[in-house]
C-alpha cells in the first residue's frame, strides 16, 4: 500500500513486537444482554446469530484447542512465531466471573503475547477488569478491550437496539483505561440514520477519549434480522460507495493520529446476506480509499485541532 495514510495496525503490531504478529479467534458459546431478556430481546438489529464470529472453529472446541488448531495453520502458512488470543464473538465478559477466569487462563499458553477481548459497554466491571490487570501486570501479557459502540448517535443507538447509549460507552472506557488496559471501539460508518456530523462527532468523542484503537465497519444486511425486513420493505437506505469513502476518510482526517486503525472496512458471510460492499471486494474499497486519500492528500489526524481549547489558540500563540 506503500505510505501509509494512516496509523495502520501492521504496522503498530511490528514497531511493538518486532515481527509480523497474527489474531488467532476464539468463539464461546455466549449471548448478550439484549438478547436474552437481561436488558431487552432480539439483539441488535443489524446481527444475525453467529454475531461476529462466521469465521470461527466451533464453540465446542476448548480455548486452547482453538488457539493450538488457528496457531499451527498461521504458523505453516505466515511462518509467524508470536500471537493475539481474540475472544471474538458476541460479548465476551458476558458471563460469570469464575467462568470468565478459567476461558482467559486457558489462551495463557507460549506465544500469546496478546488477549483482545471482544465486548459491550454494558458489559464492563471492575472485577472483571481487576482480573485482566494482574494478568497484564504480573505475566506480561497485553491486554485490549474491544467495545462495540458502533455510532455516537444514541438515536441511531436506539433503532438498532444497541440496549445501551453513550454514556455507557464512556464509562466502561474511562474504568478500562484506569486500570491501564488498551481500548480499540468499534464503529459502523453508514448506519441509515447517520449523517457525516455524526461521523466528525464519532471521530471527536474517539480522539477526546483518548482510545488506542479503532476498528471500522461497513454495514451489511443479514437475512432474518430487523434490519434485513426494513431492508426488503425499503424503510431504509444504504448510502453510496463514494459517500462510505468519503465517510471514512472525513472520519480519519479528524481522528488523533496517533490512534491505531485495525481496518476501514469490514467483511461478511456470504450466506443469508441480503447486502455488502456494494458487491465489491472488501480489499478494493480499501484499496481506492487509500488511493484517494494519496491523491488528494487527505491524511489521519489533517484535522484534529479541536482539543486543548481551540478557541484560544486561535487568541492568541500557546
Amino acid at each position: 500500500m506503500g505510505i501509509n495514510v494512516y496509523n495502520t495496525y501492521s504496522k503498530y503490531l511490528l514497531n511493538k513486537y518486532g515481527e509480523k504478529v497474527y489474531k488467532l479467534p476464539i468463539s464461546l458459546s455466549l449471548s448478550c444482554p439484549n438478547r436474552d431478556g437481561n436488558l431487552g430481546e432480539g439483539g441488535c438489529a443489524f446481527c444475525g446469530e453467529e454475531g461476529g464470529s462466521f469465521e470461527n472453529l466451533p464453540n465446542h472446541l476448548s480455548v486452547k484447542d482453538q488457539i493450538l488448531i488457528n496457531m499451527e495453520h498461521i504458523r505453516k502458512r505466515y511462518k509467524a512465531n508470536k500471537f493475539i488470543a481474540y475472544f471474538q464473538n458476541f460479548s465476551n465478559t458476558y458471563l460469570p466471573l469464575d467462568d470468565f477466569k478459567k476461558y482467559v487462563n486457558q489462551a495463557l499458553i507460549e506465544d500469546i503475547v496478546e488477549i483482545s477481548i471482544s465486548t459491550r459497554p454494558d458489559c464492563i466491571n471492575d472485577k472483571y477488569l481487576d482480573f485482566l490487570c494482574d494478568i497484564k501486570y504480573n505475566l506480561g501479557i497485553d491486554i485490549t478491550i474491544e467495545l462495540g459502540l458502533q455510532s455516537v448517535n444514541y438515536h441511531s443507538l436506539a433503532k438498532v437496539n444497541r440496549g445501551h447509549t453513550l454514556a455507557e460507552f464512556i464509562d466502561a472506557v474511562l474504568r478500562i483505561k484506569n486500570y491501564g488496559l488498551r481500548v480499540c471501539t468499534h464503529l459502523i460508518l453508514n448506519l441509515p440514520w447517520d449523517d457525516l456530523l455524526d461521523v466528525i462527532e464519532n471521530s471527536k468523542i474517539i480522539s477526546s477519549l483518548r482510545i488506542e484503537e479503532v476498528k471500522l465497519h461497513s454495514l451489511y444486511i443479514v437475512d432474518n434480522t430487523e434490519m434485513g425486513k426494513q431492508y426488503k420493505n425499503g424503510e431504509i437506505n444504504i448510502i453510496s460507495k463514494e459517500e462510505y469513502t468519503n465517510r471514512v476518510i472525513t472520519f480519519l482526517e479528524y481522528l488523533d493520529p496517533n490512534i491505531v486503525i485495525q481496518r476501514i472496512i469490514g467483511r461478511a458471510p456470504e450466506e443469508n446476506t441480503l447486502f455488502v460492499n456494494w458487491n465489491e471486494s472488501w480489499w478494493k474499497i480499501r484499496d481506492e480509499i487509500v488511493s484517494s486519500m494519496k491523491e488528494n492528500g487527505r491524511y489521519q489526524g489533517s484535522k484534529f485541532d479541536y482539543l486543548n481549547g481551540k478557541a484560544l489558540k486561535n487568541l492568541c500563540k500557546l
